[in-house]
């Protein structure tokens, strides 16, 4: 885990020290921010949503406890969803510029300049979407999961956000290592194969992504840094964490 962790702070140390990598960042934050500002008055509505189904009504003092702890899931459960959504729109709307960032970060990693890609826009926008799909399906799955559980007493509203977070964190990998993988040719099942096999570095690094992206700004920064990291990571292999 702290690999994956240590992987994704490097991707950012790179992306702001590098001077070939922040010419093309400008255009990425500036598209994201838009995004970042959609998706807040969707997590708001989500979360006034949620609290006024879950918040408990009744006059004992531990009523008042309940509710705090039933807002705290609320809040976070609305910050995850957002995070995951920010994470699928905004890796679409600039995935021409993430390719880009991509192939600049190798060439950084192999000691040599590399061409930027060509082909326009449409490709690398289609791909994106193409490659979210079954990913998506399997997040949905998990949320469905999630919902039947979220009414068994007691529990329901704390074993539906670990659901939610576990799916939110690997969908989260999946879109993070998306460009990196396209560039290598990877299929659904080889980018499956990877988070299995090393299943722990992803979860330290999906699960700081995911922390990071709930912090204003940083989050922007979140998606392009994970590409850094990745593009660097990947060609020379990585190291499987059991």
């Amino acid at each position: 885990m702290f690999k994956g962790v240590t992987s994704l702070l490097s991707g950012f140390s790179k992306l702001l020290t590098e001077q070939v990598l922040r010419s093309i960042l400008w255009r990425i934050v500036l598209m994201l921010f838009v995004l970042m500002l959609a998706v807040s008055f969707g997590v708001y509505g989500l979360a006034e949503y949620l609290a006024g189904l879950w918040l408990p009504v009744g006059d004992a003092w531990y009523w008042q406890i309940l509710s705090w702890f039933v807002w705290l899931l609320v809040v976070l459960l609305a910050l995850f969803t957002g995070a995951v959504s920010f994470t699928v729109l905004g890796s679409v709307a600039v995935a021409p510029w993430l390719e880009v960032l991509a192939v600049r970060a190798e060439g950084l990693h192999l000691g040599r300049v590399l061409p930027d890609p060509e082909g326009g826009w449409l490709r690398p926008v289609m791909h994106s979407l193409s490659n979210a799909v079954r990913p998506l399906v399997g997040l949905l799955l998990m949320g469905l999961l999630a919902l039947a559980v979220i009414w068994v007493p007691l529990v329901g509203q704390v074993a539906a956000m670990l659901i939610w977070g576990y799916a939110g964190i690997r969908f989260l990998n999946f879109e993070l290592l998306d460009v990196p993988a396209t560039r290598r040719a990877w299929d659904y099942s080889r980018r499956k194969a990877a988070l299995t096999e090393a299943r722990f570095f992803w979860l330290g690094f999906g699960g700081s992504a995911m922390g990071l992206m709930l912090l204003p700004v940083v989050n922007l920064l979140v998606l392009p840094a994970a590409v850094v990291a990745l593009s660097q990571t990947l060609p020379t292999g990585m190291d499987k964490e059991k």
